[in-house]
């Protein structure tokens, strides 16, 4: 039985990795029903064909008794032998393709075309007698022996009863010539059958159902398992966000390096500031090197100080520029005009500084 603790539906993970084992969905009965309805459409088609033939090997044994003589004993023999495999090959030929085509359409429609060995490789679990015996007593034994005593049961109620009705047509044989009496008895059997594979149509329906329940069920997980799984393929959560802390320090780290090279920070008076560079030999447009709020622009301000970078305040282009840029990227058309103007008035001070 499925641990009680498994609760939560398979991950899709869980599912590619159980695909990969071989364990999937399927149902045999499909198969095998699959296989029984082609048999009879195939038994209905090449019927004719099949007595065709029939009688031409009987024609021709009569006619090679009739004739033989003792030294043409051999060639009559492979002549009789040639002519039978010709028939077998004409009549079960194609009735054979056809099954084993339904019967490969069958199995990889509900196996998706999935082709594994992995279940064909030896494993030392398979030999443990515990789970042997918790094998035999599972849930799934259980319902195989009760699937199986159901189908023994159909089959052998269809077979009484059906032949219980057609029972007073075998007496009319003994008036009827060989032909017609094989040709009725044909008939009856192939209506058996038909009965027989619409019943086993039912059993492996309800069968397909039970193996998707039971495959879903062998599937579902624990929510330790769900968070252990989550814990490899994503990470552990406390790692990520101890690699995204160091990342962020790194990257402010940088930031903060590029503050010295920069020719101005337009600030707003404590909560924004935006460092830009313009290089007019490298640069096409100013390029925004650093930018920060709240503490972190205060420590823009101070390296800038200490650097002796100019420093500007305007507050609605400061609070514009830090919505509308990127770090290391130039600034928007749209800013060109008040930059512009603003490092030409630092150029200014540099040159009356100086």
């Amino acid at each position: 039985m499925a641990d009680q603790s498994k609760t939560e539906k398979a991950t899709p993970k869980r599912r590619r990795d159980e695909r990969k084992k071989g364990h999937i969905r399927m149902s045999r009965d499909v198969v095998a029903v699959s296989t029984l309805l082609g048999s009879l459409v195939m038994l209905k088609v090449m019927s004719s064909l099949a007595l065709e033939k029939a009688g031409d090997i009987f024609e021709s044994c009569f006619s090679l008794m009739a004739n033989v003589y003792p030294g043409l004993l051999s060639d009559v023999s492979q002549q009789l032998a040639s002519q039978c495999m010709l028939t077998v090959l004409m009549v079960a030929g194609p009735f054979l393709a056809v099954t084993a085509l339904l019967a490969v359409v069958a199995t990889f429609a509900q196996t998706r075309l999935l082709v594994t060995t992995e279940p064909l490789r030896p494993k030392l679990s398979k030999l443990n007698p515990i789970q042997g015996f918790k094998r035999l007593f599972s849930l799934r034994s259980v319902v195989e022996l009760a699937k199986n005593l159901i189908k023994i049961a159909i089959l052998l109620v269809l077979i009484y009863t059906y032949f219980r009705s057609v029972l007073p047509d075998f007496y009319r044989f003994l008036d009827m010539e060989l032909g017609q009496a094989c040709s009725i008895l044909f008939d009856h059997i192939f209506n058996l059958l038909l009965r027989v594979a619409i019943a086993f149509v039912v059993v492996a329906f309800f069968d397909y159902l039970y193996q998707w329940w039971d495959y879903e069920r062998s599937l579902r997980m624990s929510k330790e398992e769900i968070k252990e799984e989550y814990k490899q393929t994503e990470g552990d959560p406390k790692v990520k966000g101890k690699i995204k802390e160091i990342q962020r320090k790194r990257a402010m780290q940088r930031m903060m390096q590029q503050v010295p090279s920069s020719d101005v920070v337009i600030r707003n008076p404590t909560h924004v500031a935006v460092a830009l560079r313009y290089k007019p030999d490298k640069d096409s447009a100013p390029v925004v090197v650093a930018m920060g709020v709240d503490e972190l622009a205060l420590r823009i301000v101070a390296v800038a100080e200490e650097n002796q970078v100019a420093v500007v305040e305007n507050v609605p282009l400061a609070r514009s520029l830090y919505a509308a840029v990127t770090l290391d990227r130039e600034i928007p058309p749209e800013f060109y005009g008040p930059v512009a103007e603003i490092l030409v008035y630092v150029l200014k001070l540099d040159q009356q500084g100086g």
